[in-house]
C-alpha cells in the first residue's frame, strides 16, 4: 500500500484494518451509502435536516469558552443565514476558517432550534474557488480508528486514477442486454454513487470470476486418474437387510448415482444434500461398503470432535455383525493408541476411518484410500478439502454431504465443481416437529412443560444462544446460569450441561449420560446444533431465538422428532424484536421444509449466514450480495460453460487474456494455479 502516494506506514496499518493492502483492495472498498449535498442558494430554501452546500458570509463570531460552543454568525445571498456552531473549538479554528466579510462556501446538515437555522460541525468549509471540489452526492466507506471519510475518499481517488482500462471479460451480449459499462467506467460509477448498474455489473464479474474457477477445479479433477470401485453389492445388500427400514425413493435414488460414479475411473466429485433426518449417513455408508467391497479404504471427515464420535457411533450400530474395521482419530487420540490406529491404517487393517481435521496431517498415511466423505461440506475450506484428497494413491472419490439444504445459487458459487445428489424425502413415519413460539415472559410455564415431560420419563434439550461463532465468555456463563436455575427446579440429578469450550472428555460422559437417560435435560449452547442423535429426546427449548439464523434453528430443531412420536420444539423470543426476525420465528413455525426454509434464510440473512462459517480465502464475495447472487449466479454459469467449452478457453479464446486479469483481480489462486500448472 506505501506505493499509492501519501501513504506511510501509519496509514497503512490502519487500512490494514480494513483488510487493505493492496491498490486493487481500495478500489473495491465500495462506498456503504452516499449523502446527497444539494446545492441552495438560500437557507431559506433547506429543509429540516437535509444536507445542503451553499455560499455564506461570516458576520460575527461569539467565541465559546468551557462548555458553550463557539458560534459564528453568516448571511447568504438572499439575506437570511445561519449559525455555524462548532463545540470545543481550540484555538480559534473557527474564525481562523471563516474570516468576517469573506465568503465560503459550506456544507452541512440544517437543523432549527429556537427558530434559527443552524449547522453544527459543518462537513466542508472551502474557499469560492473549491466550491466545486465538494462532491453533489458523497460516498460514505467502512472506516476504523484515526481514518476520516475524507481521507479514505482522497485516497480511493488517487487509486482510481492509476487504474487502467481493461479488457471486456463479460460475453458481449450479455452486457448490451444488460446495458452494462466498462469495468473502469462501473468502477468509477460505483464510488460516485450513480445509480447505472454499476454494482450489478462489478457482482457478476465476481460470480464469473468464481464460475470460471469452480468448472476448472472441476475438470482438473476429472482429469486426475482415480481407481474404479466396484464390488459385488453383497455388503450393501446386507446393509439393507439389516436396517430396521427400508430406503426411501430419494435415498435409493442418491446411491444409484453415488455408486455409478464410483465405478468410473474419473474421480466422483458430487455434494449430498438432505434435510434433518434424511438419512444422509445411511446413503454414505453404502458408498463406503463399496468400497470396502472394492479392497479400499473410505475416510469419513467431521467438522467436530462432537459430530465424529456420533457418527461412528450410528456406523458402529449399522455394521454390527458385518467383518468391516472402523477407527476414530481426532485430536483426543494421543500415545499409544494414536500409534496403533496409524499403524492399522497403514498397513490396511483399517477399512473406514473417522475423525476430524487430524485425519488429514501429514502423519496420516493411507493403504488405499479410495474414498473421502466430508460432512458439512462448508465448514472446510478449498484447501483442506485438497489435503485430504491428496493422501491416495489415485485421486480418491470425494462425497460432499450437508445437512443444511442450499438454495441452487448457492449451491452454484459454493459447491458448483461438483455433482449434486439431494435426499428431498422423508422416512416413512417421522411426523413434522411442532413448533411453538412464546415470549420469554412464559419462562416458568416452558420451566414446568420440561417438569411434567421428565415425570413421565422424557428427555429435552435447552439451547443458549451464542453471540459469536467462537463461545464468549459471558455466553458461556448464561448456559451455566440457566442449568443451574434448571438444576433447582428440576433436580440437580437430572440436568447437564455441555458446551464448546469444555474438554473433549467431558463432554462425551455429559453426552453418553443424556442418550442412556441418566441425565434427561442437556442445557447446551450451538454445539449440539449438528450430529446429536438422542431418539429419545422430544422437546427442545431455544432462549432467545431471534439471535439465531433461520437454518440454525432448523438444525437444533432436527435434534428432536428422530424416534417417531410427537415432539415440540419451543422458540424463546425476547419482547421487542425486529421484523426479520419476527418473519424467521413465523416461518420456522409454518414449516419443516428445510429447502423452503434456506430460499427464506437467503432472502433474510444472506449465503454466508446460510453456510456457516465462510470458507477460508476464496469463498467470500467483496460486492455480490444474495440478490445478485439469486439473479446472477446461472448467467455466470452460462457464461463460464461458453468461455471454457465452446470458445476455446484459455488457450483459444479471444478473451483468454481478459479471463486471466479477471481471475487476478479476484485472487482466484485455485484457478490461477491450475493454468499454470498447465
Amino acid at each position: 500500500m506505501q506505493s499509492i502516494d501519501g501513504v506511510g506506514p501509519r496509514l497503512a496499518k490502519q487500512l490494514g484494518k480494513l483488510g487493505i493492502e493492496r491498490l486493487l483492495d481500495l478500489v473495491y472498498h465500495l462506498p456503504a451509502y452516499a449523502v446527497p449535498r444539494r446545492r441552495v442558494a438560500e437557507i431559506a430554501d433547506a429543509a429540516e435536516g437535509e444536507t445542503v452546500t451553499v455560499a455564506l458570509t461570516a458576520q460575527r463570531v461569539q467565541q465559546g469558552s468551557g462548555r458553550r460552543p463557539t458560534r459564528i454568525m453568516t448571511t447568504d445571498s438572499g439575506g437570511g443565514g445561519a449559525a455555524l456552531v462548532f463545540f470545543h473549538d481550540r484555538g480559534g479554528y473557527a474564525a481562523r476558517q471563516l474570516p468576517i466579510g469573506e465568503a465560503r462556501i459550506v456544507s452541512g446538515k440544517v437543523e432549527r432550534y429556537g427558530g434559527e437555522a443552524q449547522i453544527v460541525h459543518p462537513d466542508y468549509i472551502v474557499a469560492p474557488s473549491s466550491g466545486d471540489d465538494i462532491p453533489d452526492r458523497e460516498p460514505v466507506y467502512g472506516l476504523t480508528e484515526g481514518l476520516t471519510n475524507k481521507r479514505l475518499r482522497q485516497l480511493v481517488r488517487t487509486a482510481l486514477e492509476s487504474v487502467p482500462d481493461l479488457p471486456e471479460w463479460i460475453e458481449g451480449s450479455m452486457r448490451r442486454r444488460e446495458g452494462w459499462a466498462a469495468w473502469r467506467q462501473s468502477l468509477l460509477d460505483m464510488h460516485d454513487c450513480t445509480d447505472t448498474g454499476a454494482r450489478e455489473r462489478l457482482a457478476y464479474d465476481e460470480l464469473l470470476a468464481n464460475q470460471v474457477t469452480m468448472l476448472l477445479i472441476r475438470e482438473s479433477s476429472r482429469r486426475r486418474r482415480g481407481r474404479p470401485l466396484n464390488g459385488d453389492g453383497a455388503l450393501l445388500e446386507r446393509l439393507r437387510s439389516a436396517l430396521p427400514y427400508r430406503f426411501t425413493g430419494a435415498q435409493e435414488r442418491s446411491i444409484a448415482e453415488i455408486l455409478g460414479d464410483l465405478g468410473a475411473e474419473r474421480p466422483m466429485l458430487r455434494l449430498l444434500q438432505g434435510d434433518v433426518g434424511s438419512g444422509k449417513t445411511a446413503v454414505a455408508l453404502a458408498a463406503m461398503l463399496r468400497a470396502v467391497e472394492a479392497g479400499a479404504q473410505a475416510a469419513l471427515l467431521a467438522p467436530t470432535e462432537i459430530l465424529a464420535r456420533q457418527h461412528l457411533a450410528s456406523l458402529d450400530e449399522m455394521l454390527f455383525g458385518m467383518n468391516v474395521r472402523t477407527a476414530i482419530l481426532t485430536g483426543r487420540e494421543t500415545g499409544a493408541a494414536r500409534s496403533r490406529t496409524l499403524a492399522e491404517l497403514a498397513s490396511g487393517a483399517i477399512d473406514i476411518l473417522v475423525g476430524t481435521h487430524a485425519i488429514f496431517q501429514d502423519a496420516v498415511t493411507y493403504h488405499d484410500l479410495g474414498l473421502v466423505i466430508i460432512d458439512e461440506q462448508h465448514r472446510f475450506g478449498v484447501n483442506q478439502r485438497k489435503m485430504l484428497t491428496e493422501k491416495g494413491r489415485r485421486a480418491p472419490h470425494v462425497l460432499v454431504m450437508t445437512a443444511t439444504p442450499i438454495p441452487r445459487s448457492l449451491t452454484l458459487t459454493q459447491f458448483g465443481e461438483m455433482d449434486e445428489s439431494r435426499i428431498d424425502e422423508m422416512p416413512p413415519g417421522r411426523e413434522p416437529v411442532e413448533t411453538l413460539v412464546l415470549s420469554r415472559e412464559r419462562l416458568e410455564e416452558v420451566v414446568g412443560s420440561v417438569s411434567r415431560l421428565l415425570e413421565s420419563g422424557g428427555r429435552a434439550y435447552w439451547v443458549c444462544p451464542l453471540v459469536e461463532e467462537s463461545e464468549a465468555e459471558g455466553d458461556v456463563a448464561a448456559a451455566e446460569t440457566r442449568a443451574e436455575i434448571l438444576k433447582k427446579a428440576l433436580g440437580a440429578e437430572r440436568v447437564g450441561l455441555v458446551h464448546g469450550r469444555m474438554k473433549g472428555e467431558e463432554k462425551d460422559r455429559v453426552m453418553a449420560a443424556f442418550a442412556a437417560g441418566r441425565l434427561q435435560v442437556l442445557v447446551a449452547t450451538t454445539v449440539i446444533e449438528v450430529g446429536v442423535n438422542v431418539p429419545e429426546a422430544t422437546l427442545m427449548v431455544v432462549e432467545q431465538a431471534e439471535r439465531f439464523g433461520l437454518a440454525q434453528l432448523h438444525q437444533l430443531r432436527g435434534r428432536v422428532g428422530r424416534g417417531g412420536g410427537r415432539s415440540v420444539c419451543m422458540l424463546l423470543r425476547s419482547a421487542e424484536i425486529s421484523e426479520t426476525a419476527r418473519e424467521r420465528l413465523k416461518l420456522m413455525r409454518s414449516t419443516n421444509d428445510g429447502f423452503a426454509i434456506a430460499d427464506r434464510d437467503l432472502e433474510l440473512r444472506g449465503g454466508g449466514e446460510i453456510l456457516g462459517t465462510r470458507q477460508s480465502g476464496e469463498a467470500g464475495y467483496r460486492v455480490a450480495r444474495p440478490e445478485d447472487t439469486a439473479r446472477l449466479a446461472e448467467p455466470a454459469r452460462d457464461d463460464a460453460r461458453l468461455f471454457l467449452e465452446q470458445e476455446g478457453g484459455f488457450e483459444g479464446s479471444k478473451r483468454a487474456d481478459a479471463m486471466r486479469t479477471l481471475l487476478y483481480l479476484f485472487e482466484r489462486d485455485s484457478a490461477l494455479g491450475l493454468l499454470k500448472a498447465g
